[in-house]
């Protein structure tokens, strides 16, 4: 049906031309629900889409850009439209094209807030003193800049890092704070120096004509406040202003915006309040949540229908999300089949965990329960944090099922688990010259690139190790000052290291431990305040627990060798392993959310720093997770996990208990926690696939037959029986508190506690760990077993 405007403004303002453009059939407003077509033709005034996750916004976004060109609205360079990613503004730009029916040429102000406002700074540069030509720092040359900076003002650039300064100051930049502008609240930051570094950083950047990436909005912002004449250029030019995200926009977004907008008022962003999950870099939530107060007779339309999720899915992730105090509200529905209730699993440890994840993903693969088969293509599991990653890769590359790590490089190739294992290296082999090369100025000692020649020209001209062509140029004399300290200490560490993994009664994990320490790596990571810094803590403290399954770093090092080295090659598919965050915006049909613990998710990190709003950042984190999934959603829980060092019981994630209980089936077998734990326990009751969970073994799964075919050739050590660990609480145990007995791996022990078949045994070496009975023998037989 043809779409008119009969207004008599809208008559009298607009000439003939315009109303024939308006006049023109719109084909593709015809397959929008409701709401999405209410949100597309309110055409004035502002507007905020409330959009759900899978409800379509994007659609509803692209096609309100459409129909303001189709109506003769406003044409292409008329129209200010804003996304946070480029690939999300290609993909506006061809969806509109696709609904005209043509190519979308002429609209240059549809990108990212950075890339419009390059365009804005290049204009009007003078205004803020630099010239149109100025350069855009990296975050390399900016670090390099302010470390310039913090040594002319006398600071110990060790004590008080470049990075953390850049922090501050990106902070402070996303909050739209000139130097003059930060509050005295703030004064405080890196040593009291913060505002007045804060001051020359930016008078060094107008001297070299550059800005950094918090500049190119804070400058337009600066312009527009400061020059109402451009300012109102800027609103006469842009009669629309849509934006995407809105729910992640900083302080300097918002403020940006609101200038814009302030004149005519004609703004539409489109959000979801439940999805603002990236506070930690800025993201204002307020933003959104005070819209109607902005913008005084703004019309909220509710996208509520949606198009991806079963209603099980969707009410989970409802009721969750619920006890959120701050938020606009809105109920997501669907009119898809009713599908498989969210799994509520819970396992003894993240070993068990990965282990049952890892066997349910070959089962679907086959069609499980009735369903119809899902590729692992379409599973992805989604983790709070990534140190999280590393028992699934260990089992994945064991059994031989494929994965792919989306938003970084897999555990084992990380920066940080690379450095730490050349380290290990050494202290088996100290003539391993690329593990030398690799980590002898990480931590930084003083040896640039001059005093790194001198040792390989010493090394190559006696024909020995780097290692030891390093010791030579230290007896002659020949590297000294700083550097020459800092050399001569690694080279007697290895020395030591290399004694100490020799020795019989040597602890690996306690070894390994200790070269991090000594080494300074440790200490390099824990004085590093870029955001990145805590995640590689957490991935170190990882590998170490990764070492208990090894009897010395040697085997470690060769399984860790032979695993990666079994990559599987070609375009067959892979399960996704990403984190939580990362995964906003994308679908699967099967999802695995594990680690559903308190202190681990809710991440206890966020509560501490944030309280409340961290509390209810983690919650809707956990919303964007469950919705994620389309058919099939499984979350799971550890009864224990190793945590610094030690094993700790866990707590099920108070997220638990606010999963409705009708849309909730619980897979995990009576009693495993004794007759009670959390919201694990009893209050779902049993399942009919506990039988199915007590008889798992993953040494019969396809991916493991997989894996023996592919390993046998590498002579890959093949399991002695197949391991079975669900705990049988109705088992008579055949041992009694006190008695010793002998485990493969950790040696003799005292049996301290027995529930059932599981038994908590103190050993001598190991310390506490709790055991499945037929993994132990009676003390007095083990010289007769034949591990």
């Amino acid at each position: 049906m043809p779409v008119f405007d009969d207004s008599e403004a809208f008559s009298a303002a607009v000439p003939l031309s315009r109303r024939a453009m308006a006049a023109r059939p719109a084909s593709y407003l015809d397959d929008l629900n409701p709401a999405q077509r209410e949100a597309v033709e309110t055409r004035d005034g502002p507007v905020l889409m409330l959009a759900g996750a899978g409800t379509g916004k994007t659609k509803a976004l692209t096609t309100r850009i459409a129909h303001l060109l189709n109506t003769g609205a406003a044409r292409p360079n008329e129209i200010l439209a804003v996304t946070f990613t480029n690939k999300a503004a290609r993909e506006m730009k061809e969806r509109v094209a696709r609904l005209l029916g043509e190519s979308v040429e002429g609209m240059p102000w549809l990108g990212t807030f950075h890339a419009i406002c390059v365009k804005l700074l290049r204009r009007h540069a003078e205004l803020v003193e630099l010239t149109s030509n100025f350069t855009i720092l990296d975050t390399d040359d900016q670090v390099r800049l302010m470390k310039q900076l913090i040594v002319a003002a006398g600071i110990d650039e060790k004590r008080w890092p470049a990075r953390q300064l850049a922090g501050v100051i990106d902070n402070w930049k996303n909050r739209a704070w000139t130097p003059d502008a930060v509050p005295a609240a703030e004064a405080g930051a890196f040593d009291r120096r913060a505002v007045a570094l804060y001051a020359a950083y930016q008078q060094r950047l107008q001297t070299l004509n550059a800005v950094d990436f918090g500049d190119l909005l804070l400058h337009v912002v600066t312009i527009f406040q400061r020059h109402e004449d451009v300012l109102a250029q800027y609103r006469r030019w842009f009669r629309y202003i849509l934006v995407d995200e809105y729910q992640d926009t900083n302080v300097a977004q918002y403020l940006w915006l609101r200038l814009l907008a302030g004149g005519h008022h004609n703004i539409c962003c489109v959000g979801d309040d439940d999805q603002s999950i990236y506070g930690w870099r800025g993201a204002e939530v307020g933003n959104i949540l005070r819209f109607e107060k902005d913008f005084p007779g703004a019309k909220v339309i509710r996208l509520e229908q949606n198009y991806r999720s079963t209603p099980h899915i969707l009410a989970a992730a409802s009721g969750v999300i619920a006890a959120n105090k701050g938020r606009l509200g809105k109920t997501l529905w669907t009119d898809l089949e009713e599908g498989e209730k969210v799994r509520l699993i819970g396992h003894w440890d993240g070993e068990e965990e990965a282990r049952w994840i890892g066997e349910e993903l070959e089962s679907l693969g086959h069609g499980t329960r009735g369903m119809q088969a899902i590729g692992l293509d379409d599973c992805a599991i989604l983790v709070r944090a990534s140190h999280q990653m590393r028992a699934f890769e260990d089992r994945f590359l064991t059994i031989g099922l494929p994965y792919r790590v989306i938003g970084g490089p897999r555990f084992y190739e990380r920066m940080e688990i690379r450095d730490a294992m050349a380290y290990f290296r050494l202290a088996i082999g100290p003539a391993d010259d690329l593990a030398f090369e690799r980590v002898v100025n990480t931590p930084k000692r003083g040896l640039g690139d001059k005093a790194q020649q001198k040792i390989q020209v010493a090394a190559r001209a006696n024909g020995v190790s780097l290692v030891e062509g390093a010791r030579i140029l230290l007896q002659a004399g020949e590297v000294g000052g700083k550097g020459g300290k800092a050399l001569a200490e690694l080279i007697a560490g290895i020395d030591r290291w290399a004694l100490m993994v020799r020795r019989v009664d040597c602890n690996h994990v306690e070894l390994a431990e200790q070269i991090l320490d000594e080494s300074g790596y440790t200490a390099m990571w824990q004085n590093d305040k870029t955001p990145e810094a805590p995640g590689r803590l957490e991935n170190l403290k990882e590998l170490i627990k990764a070492l208990e399954g090894f009897d010395n770093l040697q085997g470690f090092l060769e399984h860790v060798a032979l695993i990666m080295d079994n990559e599987t090659e070609g375009d067959e598919a892979k399960v996704t392993l990403m984190t939580l965050h990362g995964a906003k915006g994308l679908e699967f049909p099967a999802v695995f959310l594990p680690g559903w613990e308190d202190g681990l998710f809710p991440n206890q990190r966020a509560m501490d720093e944030s309280g409340l709003k961290g509390l209810e950042e983690e919650r809707r984190l956990a919303y964007v997770g469950i919705t994620r999934a389309e058919r099939l959603c499984t979350i799971s829980f550890a009864a224990n996990r190793r945590v610094y060092g030690q094993w700790q019981s866990q707590l099920p994630s108070r997220f638990i208990d606010e999963l409705p209980e009708e849309h909730v089936e619980v897979l995990t077998p009576p009693g495993l926690y004794g007759g009670g734990f959390g919201a694990a326990a009893a209050p779902f009751g049993g399942s009919h696939m506990d039988d199915r969970a007590s008889r798992a073994d993953v040494y019969n799964s396809p991916g493991w037959k997989r894996m023996q075919s592919r390993g046998a050739a590498r002579g890959m050590a093949q399991p002695k029986e197949a391991r079975n660990t669900v705990i049988d609480l109705a088992a008579v145990s055949a041992f009694a508190t006190g008695d010793r007995v002998f485990h493969s791996k950790f040696g003799y022990g005292t049996v301290t506690g027995i529930e059932g078949d599981k038994l908590e045994i103190a050993f001598d070496k190991a310390g506490l760990k709790n055991v499945v009975s037929r993994f132990v023998v009676p003390a007095a037989s083990a010289d007769d077993v034949p591990f």
